[in-house]
């Protein structure tokens, strides 16, 4: 604040008379002196650099004169009592109509600074005491009074203590009771962040803080709480602080005008803050502060400085009759040597912005109003946001002083208001806080509002409430108070109390130091520096016993208590004790303790013999049976090398590996591998009890410890989620390991990952699908079944797999099968009506030649008639086509000729009719064509075939090829029949229309009443062999398909070993074999069935 009022003599003569000048360098007292001095006179007055510092000594004063006899006057606070003797003040609020026996001015060597050295000069120049008036400044103003007042008695005071320089240290270095100062908040931030995270913590002095704010700081440093602070070059106005040494962090400032060096008499009052009443102080640099030169260490030391030659002047003697008369009389020049017109100030600036308001211009008319406006004008800029925005302000008090002659409560209430929050971070309270003190400085102003002294303790409550909130945040960011107060223990030379709480946090003092995780102790990460290793020797002591009690309850817990997680950590309760690694048998890890250097002897022998015995429990217990599986007691030969090999695969091996030796064995090596839990999939041999998430994960732990341990093995985590999750599937990762999935059970399918035991799923699905013959094979048809060996995907299948589209679809590339496309319905022949009380036998239809069972079908039929109507044809041979009962074709049928085949009477025939397979066209009838095509035109479909090697399309060209392409297309059709034991068609279809090549007459009659009477078909395959004798050996056994519910259909597989094949359904030959089935296996019951039924045909 820089209030001028006109000077009674601007130079009087007598201006030096009873004027005492005392010059000195820092730490000689000068303070003290004055303070003193002051209270030997009825009354006086002190003005002081900062509010800061009048606070201070303020108190001081109370102390000696009580708080009746004293008053405080600051921009910005007002303690008035009644009748109060001495006045504490800044220097620019000094009063100026107080007659006062003495008068003091406090650091007068400011009358250079260029923002406020036009103030303190007039202080040095008129104010003056009745008896006596004190300067007091530094050495450097010597010659600059001396011009200025002659007649002023000078003396000086020597300094009680000596500054020596230290050098340059490190910030970490820097011995206790440092004051580090830097120049912009950012680096006064950034420093005590730093000595936070090493030294426990710093008080910040800046000074756009408040006092309240500021004695609050200096008060943490003071008591001890922090051994260091960080301050601007605040530092050096008065404050008095015990400090030892100051480090200079930077070397430049910006003094409102440009960034520039210090002189070297501001280097020496920010270092002479060093070294308090006798004892010595130092000074040096840190940070990128450069080491400074020999010649200024020796003038800061020997406190020589260049003299002050000019002081900044600005005219009091203001000219109020007008706007521009005032503006003149500021810019009026000095008269004097010694004294230079001070720069623009900020009150200028509002001042030349007002005088080109045009409501400010009609407003100011008389002497007073100008007078009013120049006082307004004077209001200080504490937000620092621009002089237009402060202008505003400032215009915006003018108008309510001047037309109303005070300011609104509404309007002041409602921003000082607006500022009463605490929340937000440094920035967001500092704004307010300097908003606030604008507020406060005009809440102190007399008679610019109705009741002044309720606003002024409203806004002093606002502004005491941002101070407060100030500090917490500057503790909280800056100050680690736990650090702090083990540090002053540890000066005090105390025993540290440690303790461990049930939840293994470890307090020292009551202070959180870190905590005990199983049985190592981790440190707090926010304890460091100086104090952590004080921190973990007090907390050491405490963990020592409690370690070896940890030990004891390890040893004596249930194994439910321990639990090996996926990061591969054996965990106690929650807490990591253990790490599993590789064994010298995969199923035999190895287990290291975690643990601190205090478990030792018993106590480790204890708890490694624990550990030791529960993950081998754990492995038994998950993963028992693939240790007895290789073990392989009762196994010899190829079986035994077969259970080795799916144990070393930790319970999943691949069929493709050992489809040799699994077509080897015998039906009794195979009985006592399932005894051992081992199943026969169609892909996989694999323990399904394994197949569970827990001893899937830890199969894969195990993989992962093999080889390589987890750092090595790519995407263990993943899989690991993977197994635990129950998924059926999930797209695989390209980095991951295949052998890696395999272990979790799981086996990729293209970019999938499926169970393997959905993948047996599926495929129990689709055989049924596969191995039904529309047309053919009797009854309704399984779900997915389309014409040939082809299926359409159900929904059951994409909801076993988790998947559909073209993720689906990879996984079906994968099993062996390959996609077709085509319009229609996917099942187009005429479905065979299952063994009813209607439809006892099969009747065989030759097609027409106009009509053959190839060709292309158009019409569509929805339902069959009631009563079928014949049309002419021609009879013909059996050929396999199927008798439709009483049920309804579930799939549309088209028909391409003119005249469809006719379809046989539902109703019996006689026995001869049965035996010959001879029919009239004229007993089975198709309805007429009064059926009309839909005009829907039919949708595409996806049909999935198994791919195969061999062309099975191509007709076999000589005779025995044509047997050996039968017999292959036989067992093909057979396998996995989810309906007959034996499914031909084949034989009894070519591909290419032909009439079946079978023997006709009575083979042919035997084989459609065996369908008839049994819903299945004998093996033609094999009553050719035994009828015309073209395959020698041994006799041919039959193959059995059946549903998925039944007991053994879902593990047998096309060589009639009671398995499911490897992916391709049928397609291998079957191999003789002379030894006959197990008396106990289904097999030899249904043979007994089929030689019961051959024993009924008629002779």
């Amino acid at each position: 604040m820089n209030i001028s009022f006109p000077a009674a003599k601007a130079f009087s003569p007598d201006r030096a008379s009873r004027v005492n000048v005392l010059l000195g360098p820092t730490n000689t007292g000068k303070t003290h002196y004055a303070i003193e001095r002051m209270l030997s006179y009825s009354s006086g007055m002190i003005g002081l650099p900062l509010r800061l510092l009048a606070r201070e000594v303020y108190n001081r004063v109370v102390e000696k004169a009580g708080a009746a006899a004293v008053a405080l006057i600051t921009g910005e606070e007002k303690i008035k009592p009644e009748s109060p003797r001495y006045w504490v003040s800044t220097v620019e609020a000094m009063p100026r109509d107080l007659d006062l026996a003495f008068v003091a001015v406090d650091e007068i060597q400011l009358g250079a600074d260029l923002d406020r050295g036009h103030v303190f000069t007039d202080r040095l120049l008129h104010r003056r005491g009745r008896e006596e008036t004190l300067l007091i400044g530094a050495a450097t103003m010597h010659r600059a009074v001396r011009d200025l007042l002659p007649a002023a008695r000078i003396f000086a005071r020597p300094r009680l203590s000596r500054l020596s320089f230290a050098g340059d240290r490190k910030i970490t270095r820097l011995p206790r009771r440092s004051a580090i100062v830097a120049f912009s908040v950012e680096d006064v931030y950034a420093i005590a962040e730093w000595i936070r995270r090493q030294r426990g913590g710093a008080a910040v002095v800046l000074g756009a803080l408040s006092p309240r704010t500021r004695n609050a700081q200096v008060d943490m440093y003071q008591n001890g709480d922090v051994d260091y602070i960080v301050a601007t070059d605040a530092i050096g106005m008065g404050l008095n602080l015990d400090v030892d040494h100051i480090a200079f962090a930077a070397a430049r400032k910006f003094d409102g005008w440009q960034h520039r060096r210090l002189t070297p008499a501001e280097f020496g009052q920010i270092a002479g803050r060093a070294g308090r009443h006798l004892r010595d102080g130092t000074f040096g640099t840190t940070g990128r502060c450069a080491l400074f030169d020999a010649e200024l260490v020796d003038a800061l030391e020997e406190h020589r400085f260049d003299a002050v030659r000019m002081l900044q002047w600005r005219n009091t003697d203001l000219d109020f009759s007008s706007i521009a008369g005032l503006a003149a009389s500021l810019d009026t020049l000095p008269k004097e040597e010694g004294l230079v017109r001070a720069a623009l100030a900020a009150d200028q600036m509002v001042l030349d912005i007002a005088s080109r308001d045009e409501k400010v211009v009609r407003a100011a008319k008389s002497r007073a109003d100008i007078a009013r406006l120049w006082e307004c004008c004077q209001i200080p800029d504490y937000r620092k946001l621009s002089p237009a925005a402060h202008a505003e302000l400032v215009l915006s008090v003018f108008g309510f002083v001047v037309r109303a002659g005070q300011i609104p409560d509404d309007w002041f209430a409602r921003h000082v208001a607006a500022q009463d929050r605490v929340d937000g971070d440094l920035d967001t309270l500092s704004a307010r806080l300097a908003e606030m003190r604008t507020w406060t400085y005009i809440a102190n102003r007399s008679g610019w509002l109705r009741d002044p002294a309720h606003w002024q303790n409203a806004a002093r409550r606002v502004e005491d409430r941002l101070s407060d909130a100030l500090h917490e945040r500057l503790a909280q960011r800056f100050v680690d108070r736990r650090t702090g107060v083990l540090m002053r223990r540890l000066r005090e030379n105390a025993m540290l109390e440690a303790e461990v709480t049930p939840s293994g946090d470890v307090l020292v003092e009551g202070q959180h130091v870190g905590q005990l995780k199983g049985f190592r102790f981790t440190a707090d990460p926010e304890a460091a520096g100086e104090a952590a290793k004080a921190l973990n020797a007090a907390a050491q002591k405490a963990l020592a016993s409690e370690i070896d009690g940890r030990a004891g309850r390890v040893s004596e817990a249930v194994d439910e208590a321990f639990l090996l997680s996926n990061d591969g950590i054996i965990r106690w309760l929650g807490e990591p004790i253990g790490k599993i690694g590789a064994g010298a048998h995969v199923l035999e890890p190895r287990v290291t303790i975690l643990a601190d250097e205090q478990l030792t002897g018993q106590a480790l022998e204890t708890v490694q013999r624990r550990l030791d015995l529960w993950l081998a429990q754990h492995v038994k217990k998950l993963l028992g049976p693939l240790a007895d599986l290789e073990k392989a007691d009762g196994l010899d030969g190829i079986a035994r090398g077969v259970a080795f090999q799916v144990a070393e695969s930790l319970g999943v091996l691949d069929r493709a590996r050992v489809a040799q030796d699994v077509k080897s064995l015998s039906q009794d090596a195979r009985a006592v591998l399932r005894k051992f839990g081992v199943r026969f999939g169609a892909y996989h041999l694999y323990l399904p009890n394994s197949i569970k998430p827990a001893p899937r994960a830890l199969a894969a732990q195990l993989y992962a410890l093999k080889h390589g341990g987890g750092d090595a093995v790519k995407g263990l985590d993943e899989v690991l989620q993977l197994a635990a999750s129950g998924r059926t599937s999930l797209a695989a990762g390209k980095d991951v390991q295949r052998n890696l999935y395999r272990a979790a059970g799981f086996r990729v399918c293209e970019d999938r990952a499926v169970r393997v035991d959905i993948l047996e799923r599926l495929a129990d699905l689709i055989r049924p699908a596969v191995s039904y013959r529309p047309g053919v094979s009797p009854g309704d048809p399984p779900p997915g079944a389309a014409d040939g060996d082809g299926f359409v995907v159900t929904v059951a299948m994409t909801s076993l797999a988790g998947c559909s589209g073209d993720s689906f679809a990879s996984i079906l590339r994968a099993l062996g099968y390959m996609p077709e496309h085509r319009k229609g319905p996917a099942i187009t022949a005429a479905l065979r009506a299952a063994a009813g009380p209607l439809a006892q036998h099969d009747v065989g239809l030759e097609p027409t030649p106009e009509c053959g069972l190839d060709a292309g079908l158009d019409m569509q039929t929805e339902e069959l008639p009631s009563e079928p109507r014949g049309c002419t044809g021609q009879p013909v041979e059996p050929a396999g086509v199927a008798v439709h009962g009483p049920g309804v074709i579930r799939d549309t049928v088209t028909l391409d000729s003119p005249c469809p085949a006719a379809l046989p009477d539902a109703r019996p025939s006689d026995a001869s009719g049965v035996e010959t397979g001879e029919t009239s066209a004229t007993e089975a009838g198709w309805a007429k064509s009064s059926l009309e095509p839909l005009p829907v035109e039919a949708p595409l479909i996806e049909i999935w075939r198994p791919h195969r090697q061999h062309h099975h399309a191509r007709r076999p060209e000589t005779r025995m090829h044509k047997k050996h392409f039968e017999r292959r297309e036989g067992a093909t059709a057979g396998a996995g029949n989810a309906t007959t034991p034996e499914t031909t068609e084949r034989l009894a279809i070519p591909r290419d229309g032909a009439a079946a090549d079978l023997p006709g007459g009575e083979g042919a009659g035997k084989v459609a009443l065996a369908d008839a009477q049994t819903g299945s078909r004998p093996n033609a395959l094999q009553d050719r062999r035994k009828d015309g004798g073209e395959r020698g050996g041994g006799e041919q056994r039959p193959r059995f398909g059946g549903h998925r519910g039944q007991n053994q259909a879902g593990e047998q597989n096309r060589d009639g070993t009671g398995e499911r094949g490897e992916g391709r359904f049928g397609a291998r030959e079957r191999k003789s074999s002379e030894r006959p089935p197990d008396p106990d296996s289904p097999f030899a019951k249904l043979l007994a069935l089929k030689a019961r039924l051959e024993e009924k045909k008629p002779g």
